[in-house]
């Protein structure tokens, strides 16, 4: 059995502000590397074979972080990106209420598709090992939802560098 500890990235300058980020790179904010830094004690007592992140510089700092003081490398993958909001990114989110979507948002089926190929990349590669992924708010609920059988609105929201427990068989 593959235990995955899946994690949500530190708070951003586009969370604090209220901006769909999306697929942007992002940046932590202080209290975002704060956040990343807790994330790393509340796992210091847990063994770690392996560390993922999303291809995000917000994952991959949050990440980093947690595999430094271990000396682990960090593996990135695509298949951790956040939802790609097409021409919602970079808005204020608080102004998209009652918009109609656009067509160029990322389906939930490709987005449930993506965050099964993720938990088979896991099982693939690390079978039987102890992972933490660092992912973003939308593709963590899919993979959850995946992983469990559950519709994506039965998954309560991760908050920044909030950590969730899968075990994969």
């Amino acid at each position: 059995m593959t235990t995955l500890y899946l994690a949500r990235h530190g708070e951003t300058i586009d969370n604090a502000n209220k901006i769909m980020q999306g697929q942007t790179q992002g940046r932590l904010t202080d209290n975002g590397r704060k956040q990343a830094a807790e994330l790393a004690d509340r796992l210091s007592a847990v063994h770690l074979d392996a560390i993922i992140s999303s291809d995000l510089r917000r994952a991959i700092d949050t990440a980093s972080t947690v595999a430094a003081p271990r000396g682990l490398a960090v593996t990135t993958t695509p298949l951790l990106r956040e939802r790609d909001w097409g021409s919602f990114t970079g808005r204020y989110i608080p102004s998209l209420k009652g918009e109609a979507w656009p067509d160029d948002i990322e389906s939930l089926e490709r987005l449930q598709a993506r965050a099964s190929d993720f938990l088979s990349f896991v099982k693939q590669n690390f079978d039987g090992k102890t992972v933490l992924a660092v992912g973003h708010g939308i593709i963590n609920k899919a993979i959850q939802a995946v992983h469990f059988g559950k519709q994506m609105n039965e998954i309560a929201r991760m908050e920044n560098a909030e950590v969730r427990v899968l075990h994969i068989d």
